[in-house]
C-alpha cells in the first residue's frame, strides 16, 4: 500500500473505531454520573482522598497519616486534587476518565477475536461490572485495572517483532499497578511468566532467559523500590515498611475469611460470563485466534488469585475480574456465533438493570444531603486548630466538610474501631482511643452498627465518654446505618491537643 493509499484508508479505520470508543466513553460517564458529587458514595476512597489532599501541604502517607495502601494510590488522589480541587467530584470525574480508558483497552483486546460491535458490548459489560462491584466512585480497582489491561495489550501478541521491548514496558506498568494495590502481584507474576514463556518458545537460551527474568523482576519492583528509597532518605523507612508490609500480616482475618454465603449471589454475573464463555469456546464457536482467548482465560485465573490473596476478602475485590472475565466471555458474546447478538444484548441489559441506576441516584441524593447536614451540625463545635472532630465510626469525608482538624494520624475510623486491627497498628489501639478522647474532641461521630467487627473494649470506652461528656446533636441514615453527631456538653471544657497531625492550613 502506498503512502497516499494509507492516508486515504486511515480515516475510515479511525472513524469506525472512534465511534465505538466515543460511545463507550459516553456510556461510562453516563452511568457513573449517578454518584458524581457524592462525598460519601463509598467508604475507602474517602480516606485516599483525604490523604492525597493533605499531601499538597507536605504531609505524607505512613508518617503523618496512616494506612497500608501503597504510596502510589495516595499520589494519584493528590495529583487529582492538585489539578481539580479537593471535592469528591474531582476524583469521581478522574475515575470515570480512567474507567473509560479501561473500556477502550478492553475494546482493543476484544477486537483480536471479534468484530467492533461485539467488542463494544464486551467493553461496556466490563465497565458495568466495575460499577456493580462497588467501584462506581473511585476505589483502588478503578485505577489499577487500566494498568493491567495495558500489560495485556502489550503482551497478548507473542509474535510481535518487538515483543521483548513491549514486555519491559509491560513490567513497568505492573510495577506502577503494585503501587496502587499490592494484591495485583499474582497478575504481574502471570504476565511476567507469559513473557518468559514466549521468549523460551522463540529459542532463547536459559542464560538469556535468566537475565531477562532478572530485568523483568527489577522493572516490576522499580516503582516500589523508588518509594522505599524516598522514605529511607527522609528517615522514615521503618514507617513505610510497617505500613506497607509488616502490618499486612499482623491484621487478623475476619471470621468469614475469603468467602461468605452472600457471595454466591454476588459473584453470579462473573460465573455466568466465564462459564458461558468457556462453554461457547468449546461447544459453540471456537474463538480465533484461540491462543489470544486462552491468554485472556489464564489472565482471569491470575486475577482471581489477586482477589483471593488477602486473608479477608470483600465482594468489591471482585472488580479486578471485570475486564478479564468479559474477555473470557467473548465466544458467548460474539455476534457471528450461533446465537448471534442475543447474548450480548441480553447480558448487557441484565447488568444495566442490576445496577438499579434510578434507585441508586435517589439514594445518593439522600446520602449526600445527610453528609452535609452532619457537617453543618458539627462545624460550629470544631475548628482547624485543636478543637477537633473525631470520627469513631462514620464517613471520613466529614473532616474536610466540617473544616475540622484531626486528633489522630489514624484518620480512617476502621483502624481504631475494628477488632481485626487491634494488633496491626504502630500503636496500641486502646491506648490511642484513650489518648484521642483525652483531647476532648469538640464533636464525635458514631454509628449504631459497625461495618466490621468492633473492638468491644474500645467501644465501651467511647460509649462511657459519650454518656458522661457529650450529647447527641443529629442522627441521619446513611448506607443503611444510623450515624450520630455528638457534641461536647457545655459543662465539659476542651483539653489541649496532644497530636502532631493536625492539618496545617
Amino acid at each position: 500500500m502506498t503512502a497516499a493509499q494509507k492516508t486515504r484508508a486511515a480515516p475510515a479505520w479511525l472513524h469506525a473505531d472512534a465511534v465505538c470508543l466515543l460511545l463507550l466513553a459516553v456510556f461510562t460517564f453516563a452511568h457513573r454520573a449517578v454518584w458524581f458529587g457524592d462525598p460519601v458514595a463509598d467508604f475507602d476512597e474517602q480516606l485516599y482522598s483525604f490523604i492525597g489532599w493533605r499531601m499538597q501541604f507536605g504531609e505524607l502517607p505512613f508518617v503523618d497519616w496512616w494506612d497500608r495502601k501503597p504510596f502510589g494510590l495516595f499520589a494519584i488522589f493528590g495529583l487529582i486534587h492538585a489539578l481539580l480541587g479537593p471535592s469528591a467530584l474531582a476524583y469521581q470525574l478522574a475515575a470515570a476518565a480512567v474507567t473509560s480508558v479501561s473500556a477502550w483497552l478492553t475494546f482493543l483486546l476484544a477486537r483480536r477475536c471479534v468484530d467492533r460491535v461485539t467488542a463494544t458490548f464486551t467493553a461496556a459489560i466490563a465497565v458495568m461490572l466495575i460499577a456493580a462491584y462497588a467501584n462506581y466512585s473511585a476505589n483502588s480497582e478503578v485505577f489499577f485495572t487500566p494498568l493491567m489491561l495495558g500489560m495485556a495489550v502489550l503482551l497478548v501478541d507473542g509474535d510481535h517483532p518487538r515483543f521483548a521491548r513491549r514486555a519491559m514496558l509491560a513490567m513497568l506498568l505492573g510495577g506502577l499497578a503494585l503501587q496502587v494495590k499490592y494484591t495485583v502481584l499474582p497478575q504481574c507474576l502471570f504476565f511476567g511468566c507469559w513473557a518468559l514463556w514466549v521468549e523460551y518458545r522463540r529459542g532463547r537460551s536459559l542464560v538469556l532467559l535468566a537475565g531477562l527474568a532478572a530485568i523483568i523482576a527489577l522493572l516490576g519492583l522499580l516503582p516500589t523500590l523508588g518509594v522505599a528509597l524516598f522514605y529511607a532518605v527522609i528517615g522514615e523507612f521503618e514507617a513505610f515498611w510497617f505500613a506497607n508490609f509488616a502490618s499486612f500480616f499482623e491484621r487478623a482475618a475476619a471470621p468469614q475469611g475469603r468467602w461468605t454465603s452472600s457471595f454466591y449471589v454476588g459473584v453470579s454475573p462473573l460465573v455466568v460470563l466465564s462459564v458461558g464463555g468457556i462453554y461457547a469456546a468449546f461447544r459453540m464457536k471456537r474463538p480465533a485466534p484461540f491462543g489470544g482467548w486462552a491468554f485472556f482465560a489464564a489472565w482471569a485465573l491470575s486475577a482471581l488469585a489477586s482477589v483471593l490473596l488477602p486473608s479477608t476478602v470483600y465482594l468489591y475485590y471482585y472488580a479486578a475480574l471485570a475486564a478479564p472475565v468479559a474477555l473470557v466471555a467473548l465466544p458467548l458474546l460474539d455476534r457471528t456465533g450461533p446465537l448471534r447478538i442475543a447474548p450480548a444484548i441480553l447480558l448487557s441489559a441484565v447488568l444495566l438493570y442490576l445496577l438499579s441506576l434510578p434507585a441508586r441516584y435517589e439514594e445518593s441524593l439522600d446520602q449526600r444531603e445527610a453528609a452535609h447536614q452532619l457537617a453543618a451540625a458539627i462545624a460550629p463545635h470544631v475548628d482547624d486548630k485543636d478543637n477537633c472532630l473525631w470520627i469513631w465510626d462514620g464517613p471520613t469525608a466529614l473532616y474536610r466538610l466540617s473544616e475540622s482538624c484531626v486528633p489522630t494520624r489514624y484518620v480512617y475510623p476502621d483502624h481504631l474501631n475494628n477488632a481485626l486491627e487491634a494488633n496491626a497498628l504502630e500503636v496500641d489501639q486502646l491506648a490511642e482511643v484513650r489518648r484521642v478522647l483525652a483531647t476532648r474532641p469538640g464533636a464525635i461521630v458514631t454509628a449504631a452498627r459497625g461495618v466490621t467487627i468492633r473492638n468491644p473494649e474500645a467501644m465501651e470506652i467511647v460509649e462511657a465518654t459519650l454518656r458522661r461528656d457529650y450529647e447527641p446533636r443529629l442522627t441521619v441514615n446513611m448506607h443503611e446505618r444510623e450515624i450520630t453527631a455528638w457534641v461536647r456538653a457545655p459543662a465539659s471544657a476542651p483539653a489541649s491537643a496532644t497530636t502532631g497531625t493536625t492539618p496545617r492550613r
